[in-house]
């Protein structure tokens, strides 16, 4: 399945909120006025139905804000002029933020937002992630900056593949974990209940952000490769297959091994030995596939990301072997 997702880059206000708050916090013009900076996503290989992965590392979290070239020159002074208009017919502005804007719009003029260079470089804004906390947002409080086509500028989080190949981290979807489960029917007390995922399922999965903006377009493609599936029984009272609960993915892309007539008798490869009944209700066996993140860009550049993990519960009724005595 391939589809295109926009985020749309805007200044840090609500995500659901259209109007945009500039660096005091005053509600301002729409920012999307003029080219505001798109990053968009491709997915490939994605399955229909499914989740996103949530990152091993719980220090680790895709990144909350950038920045990137939003404006021209001209496409500038447009929004800072409305932005400005705005405020000024805005009760609720906070004492202050009138004249701050109107300093700011004041040394911006001075150079006339650098319309003599429109085609030599851009106005620079920072990005925010839609759900970027406030204290996220203030990562990137720097003010617009005018950046000439082919440098980079010396500031922190400027928009780079690294950065995209972590954005494009969180768009990724993989399928569910529902485990095909055997014997049939119900579990039995102290025998092997085989667990397995059929081929086909679990492949990789890469989606690629990109950043086209005036001069400047860079890309990365972040891509999840599964390489286990992870088994809880739900109880304590049950023996794991393997003892660590972890089944190594297979070379055709499987995990496990199907059950079939005459393997009654044998250790399965990925499972579960449940040693107490499950009574009037069921245990809840969770199954949680473990992908591995790399990422290359333009450039040439490459890397790695923190693993991520994906996985469902499913009920697992476990009943006593019934004997028959005559």
């Amino acid at each position: 399945m391939c589809g295109t997702l926009i985020l749309l880059a805007g200044a840090p206000a609500l995500a659901a909120d259209p109007i945009a708050t500039d660096s005091h916090g005053t509600k301002g013009s729409d920012r999307r006025i003029g080219a505001v900076a798109k990053v968009r996503y491709t997915s490939s290989g994605g399955p229909a139905k499914g989740g996103t992965i949530t990152s091993v590392d719980p220090n680790w979290t895709p990144p909350p804000c950038w920045y990137a070239p939003e404006w021209k020159a001209t496409e500038f002074r447009d929004f800072r002029n409305r932005l400005y208009f705005t405020a000024r017919h805005d009760p609720d502005a906070p004492d202050g933020a009138l004249k701050d804007m109107s300093d700011e719009n004041r040394s911006y003029a001075e150079d006339d937002y650098n319309i003599d260079k429109e085609k030599d470089g851009m106005w620079w804004g920072a990005q925010f992630s839609p759900d970027a906390t406030v204290a996220e947002q203030a990562k990137c409080n720097k003010p617009p900056f005018w950046v000439e086509n082919g440098e980079t500028p010396d500031v922190p989080n400027v928009i780079s593949p690294e950065i995209l190949a972590g954005l494009a981290y969180k768009q990724i979807t993989v399928p569910g974990t529902k485990v095909s489960l055997a014997p049939g029917g119900a579990s039995k007390v102290n025998l092997p209940t085989w667990a397995w995922l059929d081929k086909g399922e679990f492949k990789p999965v890469s989606v690629t952000a990109e950043l086209d903006a005036g001069p400047l377009h860079i890309e990365a493609t972040t891509t999840a490769k599964p390489v286990s599936l992870t088994i809880k029984p739900g109880t304590d009272d049950a023996e794991l297959l393997p003892a660590s609960g972890t089944c190594e993915i297979n070379d055709d892309g499987s995990i496990g091994e199907p059950y079939a007539k005459g393997k009654a008798d044998r250790t399965p490869p990925c499972g579960v030995v449940y040693e107490r009944s499950s009574g009037q209700g069921t245990y809840d066996l969770q199954a949680t596939a473990t992908w591995e993140i790399t990422w290359e860009g333009t450039g040439g550049a490459q890397g790695t990301l923190p693993n991520g993990e994906y996985g469902n519960d499913q009920p697992v009724k476990v009943e006593e072997i019934q004997s028959v005595n005559r």
